[in-house]
């Protein structure tokens, strides 16, 4: 599955009543799934009939359907994460029991669209994917070089001088990275050369 572009700008709720059953969803931005279980502690209600949550951070994903039927909460909570192209995002819904029994199919459209609801109108932060690239340099190219990296939001990390020139390890916009390597090779002939670290990380 693709990185999804934005996560929450800050913590939202959003409650749902269905057949006399209650239902809050909480969301809230969470950067590691430690973060997310934090809040998930958090806000549990221990006297509520469910506590149902799921996560989205990258690849990494979990869901519980807290004593509700499989698969009629948790899913459908990580369905509307993916549904509304968020990221980094935890939601958690709670649920009081009305007396009525909903049904599996009930339930799907009652978790998913209670935490739906509540992301459908949430403030977003678009979120930008970087990267991290070793680039030796020779001396007489470093003038290329800087102007290359501000033009392509690069930033310098860190610096090294050899007798050939300058070894440097930069971050910059994942999305920018085919841009300066192709810059750097034509403006320097295969001078400068870039070594991109597998690693992207989003904030």
């Amino acid at each position: 599955m693709m990185a999804m572009p934005y996560t929450l700008a800050q913590p939202v709720q959003y409650e749902l009543e269905v057949k006399h059953s209650r239902f809050l969803a909480l969301a809230s931005p969470v950067t590691s799934p430690d973060a997310a279980l934090a809040f998930l502690r958090e806000v549990s209600v221990a006297d509520a009939t469910h506590n149902c949550w799921a996560y989205r951070i990258g690849q990494e994903y979990r869901s519980s359907d807290d004593g509700e039927p499989a698969g009629t909460a948790g899913r459908p909570i990580l369905a509307a994460i993916d549904g509304q192209g968020f990221d980094q995002v935890m939601v958690v819904v709670i649920r009081w029991y009305g007396g009525i029994k909903l049904g599996a199919g009930g339930l799907v459209r009652a978790y998913g669209g209670t935490a739906a609801e509540c992301l459908r109108t949430a403030p977003r932060h678009e979120l930008v994917y970087y990267c991290q690239a070793g680039v030796d340099c020779p001396f007489d190219e470093l003038g290329l070089l800087h102007s290359a990296l501000e033009n392509h939001q690069g930033e310098k990390l860190s610096e090294h001088f050899t007798e050939q020139g300058v070894q440097l390890q930069i971050r910059l916009p994942a999305a920018q990275l085919s841009a300066l390597t192709l810059r750097l090779r034509d403006g320097s002939r295969n001078r400068i050369t870039l070594t991109c670290d597998e690693s992207v990380n989003a904030r």
